[in-house]
């Protein structure tokens, strides 16, 4: 079996050589692009996140211009206004359903439990709204890398709860002896 435990704010290893922190504790999850970079902001972080604002941004303009050619191919075949109007408002719902979600998924965990059926039955509509997805990333990436500020409270979480377990099995539990019982004597053999 395995020493490592996934948690939400990563895997947890036993101590030893290159498995994380000095005292064992959880590591950050690494997020697309950034890596653990995003923990202290070092490494190229600013750099990073410049890059990613960049090629999501270059992405959604070059799949705006492939839509483009996808609308200028229904009206050379004049399929006429209605279908042309049901196939902008499609993509644009498909869109800001995707936008939706993915700026969902960068602020909190999907349900599990939900998730699975879920992920399936909107799948489709989230490929169409492709363009709502790489403008989420766009967002937010001005602001942080994204999914950071999940990540850093899962990462917390789990820092916090490591030390809980940890200060709680500091002493020699076997060193304790009980104050009040039948076995507490006093130092010249009488109980108390």
């Amino acid at each position: 079996m395995s020493d490592e435990r996934t948690t939400p704010g990563g895997p947890e290893r036993a101590p030893g050589p290159g498995t994380g922190p000095a005292d064992g504790g959880p590591t950050p999850e690494p997020i697309r692009f950034f890596g653990t970079c995003w923990l202290h902001h070092d490494r190229g972080y600013a750099l990073r996140r410049v890059a990613v604002a960049v090629g999501s941004l270059l992405a959604t303009l070059a799949g705006a211009v492939v839509l483009r050619f996808a609308f200028q191919g229904l009206a050379i075949g004049e399929v006429g206004p209605l279908v042309t109007v049901l196939v902008i408002a499609g993509f644009a719902v498909c869109s800001a359903l995707a936008f939706r979600r993915t700026w969902d998924g960068f602020v909190r965990r999907p349900d599990p439990s939900s998730a699975s059926a879920a992920d399936r039955s909107v799948q489709s509509l989230l490929l169409i709204g492709f363009l709502g997805s790489l403008l989420a990333y766009f967002c937010r990436s001005l602001v942080e890398a994204p999914g950071e500020k999940l990540h850093r409270a899962e990462y917390a979480a789990a820092r916090s709860r490591h030390e809980r377990r940890r200060t709680a099995r500091t002493g020699n539990p076997a060193a304790k002896r009980p104050k009040n019982g039948p076995s507490a004597k006093s130092p010249k053999g009488k109980r108390k």
